[in-house]
Order: structure tokens, then sequence, then C-alpha cells
């Protein structure tokens, strides 16, 4: 039986179809499974390797090395902070430890409300110009505060569950934090 619906399985065969070899559309294919399911299940693994004449160990493999997919179902948003040197020079620890307390778990954790996941990376996520930063529901946030961070959750807990969190919400996020200030 399969979990992918039939518009993830296409765009699979769509990235399949892309390259010179098949192979190469496993982290894109990775992305389809995970933006369906909100992370990576055996299942989902299983029939990315069918479509791309794959082993499920050579998908597993691929999808373990990184820490952006996600082997469990985590909250309705996902948080990451970078930890790495740039931002750890700028107070990386400081949100690290907000964020705990502000949501109650620890890194790895979910709210108890479901709401969120959140993760320090252990790599750059490359906003270094900005630092402090995190991801949240991949994208970008940067210049961190305290007061900043509780903005950006507050806004992102307040949005309908029916809205996609895509470029107007994001839009209307920054356009609220740039009145207040932060």
């Amino acid at each position: 039986m399969n979990v992918l619906t039939p518009e993830t399985r296409a765009e699979i065969e769509r990235q399949r179809d892309r390259y010179p070899q098949a192979r190469s559309a496993v982290l894109p294919s990775l992305w389809a499974v995970q933006h369906q399911l909100g992370y990576l299940s055996p299942e989902g693994m299983a029939e990315v390797a069918e479509l791309l004449w794959l082993t499920p160990s050579e998908v597993e493999a691929v999808a373990s090395f990184y820490s952006m997919y996600f082997d469990r179902p985590g909250g309705r948003h996902h948080v990451l902070v970078c930890i790495n040197v740039s931002c750890a020079l700028r107070g990386a620890d400081e949100i690290v430890s907000h964020l705990e307390g502000r949501l109650g778990c620890p890194s790895g954790g979910t709210t108890a409300d479901g709401e969120f996941t959140w993760e320090q990376t252990v790599e750059c996520l490359g906003a270094c110009g900005g630092a402090p930063a995190m991801q949240v529901d991949h994208h970008f946030q940067e210049n961190l505060t305290p007061e900043r961070v509780d903005a950006i959750l507050d806004e992102v807990r307040a949005a309908p569950a029916s809205e996609p969190h895509g470029p107007s919400l994001w839009h209307r996020i920054a356009v609220r934090l740039r009145k207040a200030g932060r």
C-alpha cells in the first residue's frame, strides 16, 4: 500500500526524470516525502527507493546523513537554531536557553501542545551575517534576541492552522516585527 499521494509520487518521478542518474533525485524526493508526511517514514522512504530504482538502504543512508530530514513526526512548526561559530559568538547559547524555557522542552523535543518541534543545529544555517539565526518552517529569522524569538513564535502560533505557511504569512510576520522595532 502506498503512503504517498499521487501528487507526491508524480513529483518524485519528475525529479527522477530531470537527472541523468535517478539516484541524483534522492534529496528532492526526500523533501517531497517530508513535505507530505511531515517526516520520513520507513514506508515513504521505501516508495522513494522504488521510484528511483534504488534499494531502501541507499535511501535510508542519505536520509540519516542529513539533519534536515526528520525520522519521526514533529510539531506543526519546526524550528532550527544555528549554534555554529558566528551564531555562537553572537548569542546563540542565550537563544537556545530561552527557547528551552519558552517552549518547555529540550532541543529535539516537541511542545506539549504539538505546535513546535525545535532543535539546535550542529552545522551552519548559512546566515552568518544575521547571526544569531534560526529557521522556522524553512524561513530564515536573523538578528535574534529573546524578545524577537518570542514575537516570531507568537505570530506563528497565532496563524490559523488552515493558513498555508508560505510567503504571505512570513511577509505579515516581517511587517509586524518591523513595526514593533524587532
